[in-house]
């Protein structure tokens, strides 16, 4: 009987033991070699933000976070191929200009948003009506201000009359802030909180400060993506969201700084995805004040910096070029590339002597950003050296915007994504002195350069559109309005497993044809 006691007990403790070692942890999980197929891969895509949306209305934000989660939710009537960078139709099936002011747009048929609302003329009217409406007092507003009216001529035509030929309109309707919004959500509820489009996503959740949850939306029009579900969560250091996706809490991040790029690279099992983009990060003056009006002193600011050094510091994440205008934006001429003016540390410590421009102290303001700083930083040294008397200011982005904007520095640094990828909406909202105190923060005001970039805007040859941005743009490189420390190079960092992520050169991101495999 005791041996027969001593049998079962050693049987009820290999039992006890086999299902402890059980791993509960899915295969796939581990990063190892055995990773399942898609269809053992759970369908969710975990993107981490340093920051949380502002809210969920194209109309209404004007913020790249809440843009990459209302990207998923709308869509537009035209959208850019990011190979080709060519405008082309989305939610517009074609379109014509029967003159000058009239843009007829005929619209795809059988679409409805999220809501069951049907999508047709009458959105398009609503949605941008409202935009343009000053009661609505929506951010961006002015990508149609030149708009007059918006009729719906029947169910699938609208026509779009404007107060005089708009050249980059197809452009503007392409921006995320001219998406479409269901009429019958936006009156029943607020679209900031709970947003309704005709993407392939649909809202489920915002626990503020926390994260968002959508989901697929199985009734789309172009076809029910793969995936389930999209969490976007808020991590506020960047450092913890890359240990994050090295443990598989997340699985995709974006916006990589260069000093952590080597970082996420040596990671196993994620992939970095590095694409050419449209921003531009430059340094520009306070052409408000009288010093910086003088033509030597921008010379020999523009003289003293030593860009090519900068952008080695940015480990491949910053192409140079002297164009304000980048490579993917149109209106862009490559003979602008070196048609700035050059590095010449002597030619800038002769100046500065000369003129005395040492004599005063030079405030040199900077967003307390990763990148900002170290331009700060290595313009700081580079100016010093030719004789400059240099502080650096920083303070945070909303506070430096609105510093900025009042004209309270002598010089800083700014950016621009140029969502659009059109160069008019580069120049004008950024230098054209109808916008000085608003979006024209270097209160730039030159007539000839405001003649340059209306003609830009106020014809429909888009060739004679070109050539118009490329004489305004070698202009601002004549005259050293800015200096341009670098184009932009967009990036990405996804786990192994997923697969279709399209990538933007404007840093938008979709996950429409996105799967785990």
């Amino acid at each position: 009987m005791k041996k027969q006691w001593l049998l079962l007990l050693t049987l009820i403790g290999i039992l006890i033991l086999s299902a402890c070692s059980e791993s509960t942890i899915p295969e796939d999980a581990t990063g190892g070699e055995g990773t399942a197929s898609s269809e053992n891969v759970e369908q969710e895509v975990i993107y981490a933000s340093t920051t949380d949306a502002v809210g969920l209305s194209p109309t209404l934000t004007n913020d790249s976070v809440s843009s990459s989660v209302m990207s998923q939710i709308y869509e537009n009537l035209f959208e850019r191929n990011p190979e080709t960078m060519e405008l082309e139709p989305k939610l517009a099936e074609s379109y014509e200009n029967t003159d000058e002011l009239t843009w007829v747009i005929k619209l795809k048929e059988g679409i409805e948003f999220q809501d069951g609302t049907p999508f047709n003329a009458e959105a398009v009217k609503y949605t941008f009506e409202k935009l343009i409406d000053p009661a609505t007092a929506a951010p961006r507003a002015s990508l149609l201000e030149p708009v007059d009216t918006v009729t719906a001529v029947d169910e699938t035509t609208v026509e779009i009359k404007t107060k005089y030929p708009y050249g980059p309109l197809l452009a503007a309707l392409s921006h995320s802030n001219a998406a479409i919004i269901s009429p019958t959500a936006d009156e029943a509820q607020d679209l900031m909180q709970e947003p309704v489009g005709t993407g392939p996503f649909k809202f489920t959740s915002w626990n503020q400060g926390d994260q968002i949850v959508l989901e697929k939306n199985e009734d789309y029009w172009n076809g029910a993506p793969d995936l389930d579900r999209v969490t976007y969560k808020v991590v506020p250091e960047v450092s913890t969201a890359i240990s994050m996706l090295q443990t598989g809490e997340v699985n995709f991040i974006d916006a990589l700084p260069s000093e952590q790029l080597s970082r996420v690279e040596s990671l196993e099992n994620i992939e970095v995805t590095k694409k050419e983009g449209t921003p531009v990060y430059y340094l520009t003056f306070n052409h408000s004040t009288e010093r910086n009006q003088n033509p030597d002193f921008r010379k020999a600011v523009a003289s003293a910096i030593d860009r090519d050094a900068f952008v080695e510091n940015l480990n491949g994440l910053g192409v140079r070029s002297d164009s304000i205008l980048g490579p993917q934006v149109f209106g862009y001429d490559e003979s602008a590339d070196d048609a700035g003016t050059a590095y010449d540390p002597e030619a800038a410590k002769q100046l500065v002597e000369e003129n005395g421009f040492g004599d005063e102290p030079i405030k040199l303001l900077a967003a307390n950003r990763d990148n900002f700083i170290l331009m700060a930083e290595i313009v700081q040294s580079q100016l010093t050296e030719a004789g400059f008397n240099v502080e650096i200011e920083t303070m945070e982005w909303a506070t430096f915007l609105d510093t900025a904007r009042a004209g309270e520095y002598d010089l800083t640094f700014l950016s621009w994504s140029n969502v659009t990828s059109d160069g008019s909406e580069m120049l004008y909202p950024n230098f054209h002195s109808d916008n000085v105190g608003a979006s024209n923060r270097a209160q730039y005001s030159n007539p000839e350069f405001d003649e340059l970039v209306e003609a830009s805007r106020t014809t429909v040859d888009q060739e004679e559109r070109k050539n118009h941005l490329a004489e305004a743009n070698q202009l601002m490189l004549d005259e050293d309005v800015a200096i341009v420390m670098y184009h932009g190079v967009v990036t990405a960092a996804t786990d192994q497993s997923i697969q279709g992520l399209q990538l933007d050169p404007n840093g938008q991101w979709f996950l429409q044809n996105v799967t785990r495999e």
